[in-house]
Formats: structure tokens, C-alpha cells, sequence
């Protein structure tokens, strides 16, 4: 049984990609922002809703702003879980 978000709201994210970018293990980005390292896995695959302190943290660290790392609708040209799994 996996984490579930938060919030009814599903939270888009595009950390992974931003981290990679920024040559940043899972490991890395979670000693640098404070969290375990499967909390950053949990965020990558939106299966946890960080909140807004963790957030700007991520987006500071990876020096993007928040809204390049997280939406409320999915990105445009990104694949949705349902298209990943067809």
C-alpha cells in the first residue's frame, strides 16, 4: 500500500527532472532540504503533497521557481501516470 496524498487535490511535480539537472541524488536533495530520502521518491511520484516550506526549499535548492516544480494540473507535454502505465 503506497502514500496517498494530503489533499483530494493531486500535486504535479516535476522535481526529479529539476534534481537531475542540478546533478542531485535523491539522498543529496533530501540532506539539503531536510527530509528523509524516500520523502523526496514519495514527492517525485506524487504520492505526497509537500508543504509549502518543503517546496520552496526544493525550488531554492534546484534554483527554479515553485511553480516550475509543482502544479495543480498536469504540465504540458508531461506524461500523466495513466499514460505511463498504457
Amino acid at each position: 500500500m503506497g502514500r496517498k496524498p494530503k489533499s483530494e487535490d493531486p500535486v504535479y511535480t516535476r522535481i526529479e527532472e529539476h534534481r537531475m539537472r542540478a546533478g542531485l541524488s535523491r539522498q543529496e536533495l533530501a540532506d539539503a532540504v531536510g527530509v528523509h530520502y524516500q520523502t523526496v521518491g514519495y514527492l517525485e511520484r506524487g504520492e505526497y503533497a509537500p508543504s509549502l516550506a518543503l517546496a520552496l526549499r526544493i525550488a531554492q535548492l534546484v534554483g527554479v521557481p515553485v511553480e516550475q516544480l509543482f502544479s495543480l494540473t498536469p504540465f504540458a507535454g508531461a506524461d500523466t501516470p495513466e499514460e505511463e502505465s498504457a
